[in-house]
């Protein structure tokens, strides 16, 4: 009998060494997960996103194979040393935002130009078979990112001349698990402050075109975002206090990342 127990007793040491060392590999993601279990994937199975600052509301976004321009400007010459476009955003039909110059001088021969109906009225007719026009709460998928349009406006009587409501759009972009939202020039409407899910949100500062620091914090606060990045804080002659800004969200809800990047390389905004 004595000849039985040691092998038993030897395989259940083994099964429960396996177990232990399986419990440290964390959970394993080709099963269901069990109701309620939280599954963590690894940091090399999130997309990575690469946020390429340009000038102002001017940026790229690099998404796996896919390169994203968001309102671009300031001439072809501002881009020679980025990625071609597969995907543009235009918001808005003022000069910092839309450039039909810029546009033909780009190769967009192979992207998708996505802009409200303000903006694709201005646009050469070459370009036509390219564009997707979104109207405030319509939605489009590229490339595999679904683009929804935001609703962006004034909402101070004096100030409401700027931007109508209904002529241009912020964006939030869809990437995978990951929402990107951008604000266009807006104040801090109610379609902004009821916003879910953002992962990271670009944000306007600018008077007397959009809001001030205290009214973008507030928004900000509401809609909590994991991450903000203030832009398009510079006006004319009002500059931003993005640090002040900072200040405010971080009193509010310090589990809100604010993230300066280097929105005027130049002095010449």
């Amino acid at each position: 009998m004595k000849n039985f127990i040691i092998p038993i007793i030897f395989i259940c040491i083994l099964f429960i060494t396996g177990c232990k060392e399986k419990s440290k590999t964390g959970p394993n993601l080709d099963s269901k997960p069990r109701y309620g279990e939280q599954v963590l994937l690894p940091p090399e199975a999130q997309s990575q996103i690469k946020i390429i600052p340009i000038a102002h509301a001017t940026a790229l976004l690099e998404w796996k194979d896919v390169t994203i321009y968001v309102d671009p400007v300031g001439g072809a010459e501002v881009f020679k040393t980025q990625k071609q476009p597969d995907l543009i955003l235009i918001t808005d039909v003022h000069g910092d935002h839309f450039s039909v110059e810029t546009l033909e001088g780009l190769n967009t021969s192979n992207a998708k130009i996505m802009v409200p109906q303000a903006v694709a009225d201005k646009i050469p007719s070459k370009f036509t078979p390219q564009i997707d026009v979104l109207n405030n709460g319509d939605s489009k998928e590229r490339f595999g990112i679904t683009v929804e349009a935001i609703p962006m406006y004034n909402l101070r009587e004096e100030a409401k001349a700027f931007h109508q409501k209904g002529r241009g759009n912020g964006y939030i972009l869809n990437l995978d698990s990951q929402r990107i939202y951008f604000s266009g020039d807006t104040e801090d409407i109610p379609e902004m402050r009821a916003l879910k899910k953002i992962d990271k949100a670009f944000i306007c500062m600018n008077m007397p075109y959009t809001m001030n620091e205290e009214n973008a914090a507030d928004a900000v606060l509401e809609f909590k975002p994991q991450e903000v990045y203030p832009y398009h804080y510079r006006g004319r002659p009002d500059v931003s206090d993005v640090n002040k800004f900072k200040d405010l969200v971080n009193k509010g809800n310090p589990e809100i990342s604010v993230i300066q990047l280097d929105w005027y390389p130049h002095d010449d905004f």
